[in-house]
């Protein structure tokens, strides 16, 4: 995650993509953190990166949204 960001949130089809609905939180070392309780199943999800959608380089996959984006995708079982 880009250490040189301001603000970082997570959005995707569990919180109908609210650019707000999860911040994220910077540590002390730079690094970004949240935890989302999610229902199983598959998930699309992005990284809002100072308000810059951006793919997880580490998605489980790649899936694409109803536009034809690529988002990332997360199972859960």
């Amino acid at each position: 995650m880009d250490t040189k960001a301001k603000k970082v949130s997570v959005i995707g089809d569990f919180n109908d993509w609210t650019p707000n609905a999860h911040p994220m939180k910077r540590h002390v070392d730079g690094s970004w953190n949240l935890q989302v309780p999610l229902s199983p199943g598959h998930h699309h999800y992005l990284f809002l990166i100072d308000d810059k959608p951006t793919i997880d380089p580490r998605a489980q996959g790649i899936a694409r949204n109803e536009k034809g984006e690529k988002v990332g995708l997360l199972a859960i079982s």
